[in-house]
């Protein structure tokens, strides 16, 4: 079969390899679509420390199942089309045993410590697959898994309709929380750095734009709240001065959620915690968000056609891969086509 591998950093190939042999307790898929994600992109780059090589990449993958143990606990079948859950739990530790398997403390991601599904078949658990609408667009499937990880933003932060909350940073993550958050009825204001992502957003719907290089957040966030601030904000970058300016958007009283991996600690001043009382919480990867993001793509309350950039087919993936390297501004989302 053909994969996409990562040889070591800046050596990308789709390469020919023996078709995998499901284990006791996995399903065998044929992978219909797959999506490159900002990580995948990170790990080309050598960038992300977590990556070992050579990998097989790939962690946002939708396909059709082969053949999967009968005792499943969904009841699915071969033929099912389904996405995959891409990280891999021990269900043991004390995260696991409250539900929060995204903290498991021996997780392991698809693409990044074991291998992903850039491929045309995998091998995957058999209780980590959701079903997917028969007559959901395959191009279309992959975007529920960074969906899922917005989603869960969104619910750490316990964001409610009427709500604002100050999404900062425009790529695939914050465009997706944006527009769940007009799907909560929710009124989202979208930071970042790019105006030509700012203004994408506007054209999704979001009324509320803010270019912190070249406005005050901080008075804008003021102003379109009435004076109140953002009961949520939702840091989506990384960036170590996105994340100090959490505490100046929001509200006393609010919710800030960090979704953003920064690279290096950010230096927060608690006496501004304090004084507002915030409840801060992390918000790594997902949990039990699948259903709820195949539910707003199949039904266009997230209209996830609107992110896609470009559809390609797995021999066109590496140079897609170099290119997006090269010139991340022309890209927002591109998914491959096994056929």
């Amino acid at each position: 079969m053909k994969a996409i591998k990562f040889e070591e950093p800046w050596k990308v190939e789709c390469i020919s390899t023996a078709m995998p042999e499901p284990k006791e307790g996995q399903a065998l898929i044929r992978v219909k679509s797959a999506g490159i994600c900002g990580s995948d992109i990170g790990a080309f780059r050598g960038t992300n420390p977590l990556v070992s090589y050579p990998r097989i990449i790939g962690h946002e993958i939708a396909g059709e199942i082969v053949s999967i143990p009968e005792d499943n606990k969904q009841g699915l079948k071969p033929g099912d089309h389904v996405i995959v859950d891409p990280y891999l739990y021990c269900g043991s530790c004390y995260p696991c045993s409250i539900g929060r398997t995204n903290c498991c403390t021996d997780l392991k991601v698809l693409g990044v410590h074991v291998e992903g599904g850039m491929s045309e078949y995998m091998a995957h658990p058999a209780d980590m697959l959701w079903k997917l609408p028969e007559d959901m667009p395959w191009e279309l499937a992959p975007i529920a898994e960074p969906l899922t990880i917005a989603l869960h933003g969104i619910h750490r932060g316990g964001l409610k309709a009427g709500e604002h909350v100050v999404i900062i940073g425009a790529g695939p993550i914050g465009l997706l929380a944006a527009m769940a958050a007009l799907s909560y009825q929710a009124v989202p204001i979208l930071v970042d750095v790019v105006d030509e992502r700012l203004e994408f957003a506007r054209e999704l719907g979001v009324e509320f734009t803010i270019n912190s290089l070249k406005e005050n957040a901080e008075e804008k966030v003021t102003e379109y709240t009435n004076g109140r601030k953002a009961e949520l904000v939702m840091e989506c970058s990384g960036a170590n001065a996105a994340i100090r300016s959490t505490l100046d958007l929001v509200a006393n009283a609010g919710r800030i959620t960090l979704t953003g991996w920064p690279k290096v600690e950010t230096p927060l001043p608690t006496d501004a915690i304090t004084r507002k009382e915030v409840d801060i919480r992390g918000a790594r990867t997902s949990a039990g968000e699948f259903e709820e993001a195949i539910d707003l793509i199949y039904t266009r309350k997230v209209d996830a056609r609107k992110i896609l950039t470009k559809v390609v087919s797995i021999d066109e993936a590496p140079g897609v891969i170099v290119d997006i390297e090269k010139n991340p501004g022309d890209y927002m989302k591109v998914n491959v086509m096994m056929d």
